[in-house]
């Protein structure tokens, strides 16, 4: 009986998924009635399911496969994560979705979503994580699809780039379970080298294309500006972030020995340092506030990927750390740009300003997660940033580096979207714009407290969430909550922070706004070109991809006329040429055909002779 709870993270989302869809337009509050009420319940299951240890198997597809399920302590924390989000992003869509289109459609996808989760972190069974995580592609087209006129593009693009990523994952998968001789997750132990290197990269791909990282990101900033806001605070912002380096942990830690010493330890830091410089230098020049937003959360995702694999428990907790921080801040700051959304009618920053008075608690809200991403002490970002840098300072410098440099434009880009948007002289047009309803209200207000509490109190969540995931062998009796212990560290990320608003302060006295504060660097010698050629898209993998389809696509074509031309025109003109010739020769002249039949005959037997 208890083995059966395991199934209702799954199956009550699903059930409201299904009557959602088929529920009526005009009943649109029953709609979203329906979704709080279903994610309330989830919420509540999955914290009554919290400390608990439970699993379930049962053959399946009748070919030896079993269909297994496994609660333990790190999947209870990411299914209760999940759940939280699911539960405060629904509430929050109950008045930022009143009245839009295809409200059913939007709560559907939006409950598919965290019921395909649940089962992904509940899977014990790689070909069941795969199940699941495939129904997870299939929520995200259709969550994007029912957003703007232009979503339809994004949407394949997504799924394109995703179901590619999903391919690697899949065979992965299978390499894995060849050499392991099984597909139970809980089974697996591979050592690293050979054939399971091979594995453990392509398994990788899979974890770090959920969780955004380059070169598998470029969607994501066109979702944030193509589909539904409450997709981009749940699902790019936090819910993937969760499944992602849930995943990344997994091979990490379980299912392959990954050791400090080994080159795919260097590889996954590399990852994780180049998509924390190259995409927080893009968010620092972008006009548009969910744009900006998205860009951050492809750059935070650096921090954990480099966090876990440095492969020592500092680097790992802080990657864990990061996680469940991201989550929350990313998710809080995308609600208070949903808010500006609704209540000032766009995210152009060009047309912002002033909103400070006008919408205090969403800006209240802003400037707490704000300092949290940017890693202000003492707020939670903070706490787990250090850890990052402790862990790469031990694996090298160019990686400690690369991180704090991270922290310096991440702090000045969210100087310079406060600064746009919430300060400064209010536009005309947002005049008559009030604070957003309490409904929104609520999950900011709810997500920034607990950014505070995970920072004031950090061994909550490093003590009781974290470090259990590593267990005390990894651990050797080490504590990593509580204050950092290098503070050298710490004096270094003040330093670097004080940098930040002293070129916030520069830029905004050289171009006397807020949303110029940055131009100095978006404009300096070198780096225009690059940023000219990076909007232009000339770096996105899709896009070239795309382009190298379309050349190839031309040359099949090309191909394919000139086949059809063979066939067509030289093969049929020919024909058409020799029997001319043929019915030229035939001029009715009886000695003629004689000398012909001569000849034909003298090669027959010309022939047979040989």
């Amino acid at each position: 009986m208890t083995q059966n709870l395991l199934f209702l993270p799954i199956i009550i989302p699903l059930a409201a998924a299904i009557i959602c869809i088929l529920t009526p337009r005009n009943l649109r509050p029953a709609q979203a009635m329906i979704a709080l009420a279903a994610t309330l319940i989830n919420l509540l299951i999955s914290a009554a399911l919290w400390g608990r240890q439970i699993s379930f198997s049962a053959p399946w597809l009748g070919i030896g496969f079993e269909f297994s399920l496994r609660l333990y302590h790190f999947s209870a924390f990411i299914m209760l994560s999940v759940a939280s989000f699911g539960f405060l992003v629904t509430l929050y869509s109950t008045v930022f979705m009143r009245d839009r289109n295809s409200l059913g459609q939007f709560y559907a996808y939006f409950l598919l979503t965290l019921s395909f989760a649940a089962g992904a972190v509940l899977a014990d069974n790689l070909l069941v994580l795969l199940l699941f995580w495939e129904g997870l592609l299939l929520a995200l087209f259709g969550m994007i699809i029912i957003g703007n006129k232009s979503a339809f593009k994004t949407a394949t693009k997504a799924f394109i780039i995703v179901g590619i990523t999903d391919l690697c994952m899949m065979t992965g998968i299978a390499l894995t379970g060849k050499l392991a001789g099984t597909l139970t997750m809980s089974q697996i132990n591979l050592p690293l080298g050979g054939l399971g290197s091979v594995a453990f990269i392509l398994l990788m791909i899979g974890a770090i294309s959920k969780g955004g990282a380059m070169p598998f990101h470029t969607w994501i900033p066109d979702a944030a500006v193509d589909a539904p806001l409450p997709f981009m605070a749940l699902v790019p912002a936090a819910l993937e972030k969760l499944l992602g380096i849930y995943f990344l942990t997994r091979i990490s830690l379980d299912l392959f020995q990954l050791n400090p010493g080994s080159w795919v330890s260097v590889l996954l830091m590399t990852i994780g340092a180049v998509t924390i410089i190259l995409a927080v230098m893009m968010a620092l020049v972008q006009k548009d506030y969910k744009r900006l937003l998205s860009y951050h959360a492809i750059s935070q995702v650096g921090y954990m990927i480099l966090g876990i694999g440095t492969a020592v428990p500092a680097g790992i907790i802080g990657g864990l750390f990061h996680m469940i921080n991201n989550a929350l801040y990313k998710s809080c700051l995308f609600l208070t740009g949903g808010s500006v959304e609704k209540q000032a009618g766009t995210t152009n920053l060009e047309e912002l300003g002033g909103l400070r008075s006008r919408m205090p608690v969403t800006f209240a809200c802003f400037v707490i997660t704000a300092l949290a991403i940017s890693g202000v002490p003492p707020f939670n970002g903070f706490f787990s940033r250090e850890l990052v840098y402790d862990g790469a300072l031990s694996r090298g410098c160019i990686f400690y580096v690369a991180a704090v440099a991270g922290s310096f434009f991440t702090a000045a880009s969210f100087l310079k979207l406060g600064h746009a948007a919430f300060l400064g002289k209010i536009n005309d047009k947002n005049k008559g714009v009030k604070e957003a309803s309490f409904a929104m209200l609520f999950p900011m207000m709810v997500i920034a407290l607990i950014c505070v509490l995970f920072g004031l109190y950090n061994y909550l969540p490093i003590n009781k969430l974290i470090q259990p995931v590593l267990g005390e062998a990894r651990l050797e009796g080490h504590d990593y909550s509580g204050f950092p212990h290098n503070i050298t560290l710490v004096l270094v990320t003040v330093i670097v922070l004080i940098g930040a608003l002293a070129n916030h302060i520069f830029g905004v006295k050289r171009t006397g706004a807020g949303l110029k504060a940055v131009d100095h660097i978006h404009y300096a010698p070198g780096l225009s070109q690059i940023y000219s050629m990076a909007e232009k898209r000339y770096f996105d993998p899709y896009e070239i991809g795309m382009k190298f389809a379309q050349f190839a696509a031309r040359i099949i074509w090309r191909i394919d006329r000139a086949i059809d031309w063979v066939y067509d025109s030289l093969l049929t003109g020919a024909a058409h040429a020799f029997s001319k010739v043929i019915r030229g020769m035939h001029t009715g002249y009886y000695p003629v055909y004689i000398a012909w039949s001569i000849l034909g005959t003298a090669a027959v037997l010309l022939f047979a002779l040989k």
